[in-house]
């Protein structure tokens, strides 16, 4: 995951709406099943994803009341410690 994607995933939610995001990942994975794919394109697909979905936890967060930069902040370090462990 890297923070920049989220972070402008995320403000692209603030401008537009979450259903975007919902259904490109609907999309990418539904494309996950095509033949012919390759490896390498399954991990970028993965890591669109990964973004994607954190942008939306962090998206959520946010809607709770948490500060922005402390939404991102804090799920990365989550993310992190979940790496670590």
């Amino acid at each position: 995951m890297r923070l920049p994607i989220i972070k402008h995933v995320v403000e692209f939610i603030e401008k537009n709406d979450d259903d975007f995001v919902i259904e490109t990942m609907e999309v990418l994975e539904d494309l996950i099943e095509a033949k012919g794919i390759k490896d390498e394109e399954l991990e970028v697909i993965g890591e669109l994803l990964s973004n994607f979905s954190g942008a939306l936890e962090v998206r959520k967060e946010i809607k709770g009341g948490t500060p922005k930069k402390e939404a991102l902040n804090g799920f990365m370090q989550r993310v992190m410690g979940s790496i670590d462990n």
